[in-house]
């Protein structure tokens, strides 16, 4: 071993080129900025829609009462026909039976007053 002869390595003349040690990634996508602007408005966008249908709910809605208000007097006066109906149905009945009995009078008030007051339900005859 006394007669290797060992060269060693050795820079080139004027030395290695500098290099990066610090990190270089390249720019990927969107930066934070556009991606939160983009959300805002995503969400602003979805607060107008929101908007638009809660108002469109309401007006929907507002309809249906006035359609139900318009329909109210038409069916009371259905109602208070056959509420009618009713009552000449029972005075016709009262009549027939208590044809016998001296002094009855027929559909005379139960109530002692001359106000007008909605029958009982047991007064009404269901035809």
């Amino acid at each position: 071993m006394a007669g290797v002869n060992y060269k060693q390595d050795m820079p080139p003349k004027g030395g290695y080129q500098p290099f990066r040690v610090s990190r270089h990634l390249p720019n990927r996508g969107p930066s934070g900025t556009v991606i939160m602007l983009g959300g805002v408005a995503v969400m602003g966008f979805g607060f107008y829609v929101i908007k638009k249908t809660n108002e469109e709910r309401r007006a929907l809605k507002r309809e249906k009462l006035n359609a139900r208000l318009a329909l109210l007097p038409l069916l009371q006066a259905e109602e208070d026909r056959r509420m009618l109906r009713s009552l000449v149905a029972a005075e016709e009945e009262e009549a027939q039976i208590m044809a016998g009995v001296p002094g009855w009078q027929v559909g005379e008030s139960i109530y002692h007053t001359d106000k007008w007051i909605p029958p009982h339900p047991s007064q009404l005859k269901n035809h």
